[in-house]
């Protein structure tokens, strides 16, 4: 099984080493990651600047390519240059916090997937729903068994898996869950402060969705203790509407 593996929080992340180890046991993975921090660029691609690819090794042994783009560049770059053939399976992560519900709109980490399901290729997006202290082991290898698996269960094409995992001890974890994309939103907000010559600037913070009903979302799922595999496709086409507005006399 050949695997392509990118991130969002750059090749030198901690969370990326540890699933690298972990889908070493699984295939062969090539890494293919920004050269940098690009958490929360969604699902953007550079278009207006050239991209540069450094090689990176690790106690001196080719560990992956740093690219000076975003998630989604990486994926693209992979499949297009550095690989003779598409991969078998995309992972994207493990991502520094969680990316359930509408976070999957915002998440660099989700692009990666998303881009490998627009290119055809099966993928899965993992995110560890912690930013203090993360410990990645349970993670990682919860998402090399997820892997595993795609070599004999198939993803329907345009669809990846969005998978997000507790950060606790893998003993109190109540499981494995399939979940819908909660839609609560994210509660953004903006600190006002001033910078050293007294003008002000704003920097942007958030806080997860107040009130949530329980249901079959990702979001309660994973604050129950349950990892959850949520499938979400690339067609955001609302055919219930579609039906609607072919009716109207525009």
């Amino acid at each position: 099984m050949k695997i392509l593996l990118t991130n969002d929080d750059g090749i030198y992340a901690d969370g990326l080493l540890s699933l690298y180890k972990q889908l070493k046991k699984v295939g062969d993975c090539l890494v293919v990651a920004p050269d940098g921090q690009k958490s929360s660029v969604g699902h953007g691609i550079t278009l207006n600047t050239p991209i540069w690819c450094k090689k990176v090794h690790r106690k001196g042994k080719l560990f992956g390519y740093a690219i000076s783009g975003t998630p989604a560049d990486c994926v693209k770059f992979g499949v297009s240059v550095l690989l003779k053939r598409p991969p078998d399976v995309v992972v994207s992560g493990i991502n520094l916090g969680d990316n359930d519900g509408c976070s999957v709109f915002y998440s660099g980490t989700v692009a990666g997937a998303r881009e490998a399901a627009l290119l055809g290729i099966p993928s899965v997006a993992v995110s560890l729903a912690t930013f203090v202290d993360p410990d990645y082991e349970f993670a990682a290898k919860c998402a090399a068994d997820i892997v595993r698996k795609l070599k004999s269960k198939r993803i329907p094409k345009g669809t990846f898996l969005n998978v997000n995992v507790p950060h606790m001890n893998a003993r109190r974890i109540k499981g494995i869950k399939m979940t819908k994309q909660g839609m609560d939103p994210i509660h953004g907000y903006f600190h006002k402060r001033k910078d050293p010559h007294g003008n002000d600037y704003y920097w942007l913070s958030g806080k997860p969705p107040f009130k949530i009903q329980p249901d079959n979302s990702d979001t309660i799922a994973l604050r129950q203790g349950f990892v959850t595999v949520t499938p979400i496709h690339v067609d955001s086409t609302d055919y219930v509407s579609l039906e609607e507005i072919q009716e109207w006399d525009v």
